[in-house]
């Protein structure tokens, strides 16, 4: 049996995720109390019990859904599951830092302060109402590609998400994706819908987040991980530290491939797949795009259990 861990991206966030990790183990409390202080406030108190359209702003999700994840890595831990079951790690999106702190590529405060850095400087690299993403059920990514360079008029209309076989994202100007959206569906798409976003991700609408990643990334320390990471923009494994540090910055504005990152990891032998932090997408997007997988979600107490007995079983 060979071994991915997956780490959520933006979504997945809920009000109250990881409390039952920080209250049954030490370890991961003191990934909120770290990252905490990495920002200078409580963003633990936001995650457990505040509100749940603040805790949806970018530049909060962000940071706290890599802390809830780091919390879940970190009750593995302690309950003796290193990353060294895995043979691969992999995030969507903000998932891709998860994934490489969890693997020791990057310090949790290092991560923190730059995902809530990249969450401010996408919610601010484009006017409010300005830009939009949908989700396309139902075509092909060449279909949806096809569909998104006939609406851009002279505008940005991109395929963001390639996320399983069944769907694909596409982000830009409001106007250019509310067209695809309408040809999409007369292409005979099962469904196209605007997503609730605040900004247009991975698209060429994010060049100034770009920008802005590629300054801070620049003065943070990344380390080899301890297991190849298949990277979003790329779909190939990684564990070169100047790769990673590319890769994050191109990861801003380019698409977020998956699906190829899945089929990769497959035929490379990795059969079952952990979703690690909050929610079940990931694992639901795995099964439509390999359904022999195995996939588990840990993201409470009574998951890292099960994790730890599928593991030792």
């Amino acid at each position: 049996m060979s071994r991915a861990f997956l780490f959520p991206g933006q979504g997945a966030q809920t009000i109250g995720m990881g409390k039952d990790l920080a209250d049954s183990y030490a370890s991961a409390k003191a990934v909120f109390e770290e990252v905490d202080d990495a920002l200078g406030e409580k963003l633990s108190q936001l995650i457990w019990d505040g509100d749940a359209d603040t805790l949806t702003l970018t530049a909060n999700a962000q940071p706290a859904l890599m802390a809830t994840s780091l919390a879940a890595m970190r009750a593995l831990e302690a309950e003796g599951v290193t990353i060294d079951a895995a043979s691969y790690v992999a995030g969507h999106s903000l998932g891709e830092y998860s994934a490489l702190t969890a693997a020791g590529a990057l310090s949790v405060a290092d991560a923190a302060r730059l995902l809530r850095l990249r969450g401010e400087a996408m919610q601010s690299a484009v006017p409010p109402g300005v830009g939009a993403m949908a989700a396309v059920l139902g075509l092909s990514l060449e279909q949806v590609r096809a569909v998104a360079s006939e609406a851009a008029q002279g505008e940005v209309c991109e395929a963001a998400n390639d996320n399983d076989p069944s769907q694909v994202v596409i982000s830009g100007h409001k106007a250019a994706v509310e067209r695809a959206a309408d040809l999409a569906k007369a292409a005979g798409a099962k469904r196209a819908l605007l997503l609730p976003v605040s900004a247009p991700f991975h698209c060429a609408l994010m060049a100034p987040a770009a920008d802005a990643m590629k300054a801070a990334l620049a003065d943070v320390t990344i380390k080899a991980p301890a297991v190849p990471l298949i990277a979003n923009v790329s779909a190939a494994a990684t564990q070169d530290p100047d790769d990673i540090r590319s890769l994050l910055v191109d990861q801003v504005c380019g698409s977020v491939r998956w699906r190829e990152c899945v089929d990769t990891m497959v035929d490379q032998g990795v059969d079952t797949f952990w979703e690690i932090g909050a929610g079940k997408a990931l694992s639901g997007m795995v099964r439509r795009i390999h359904k022999p997988a195995s996939v588990l979600a840990v993201g409470t107490a009574d998951n890292v259990k099960a994790a730890v007995e599928q593991l030792n079983g």
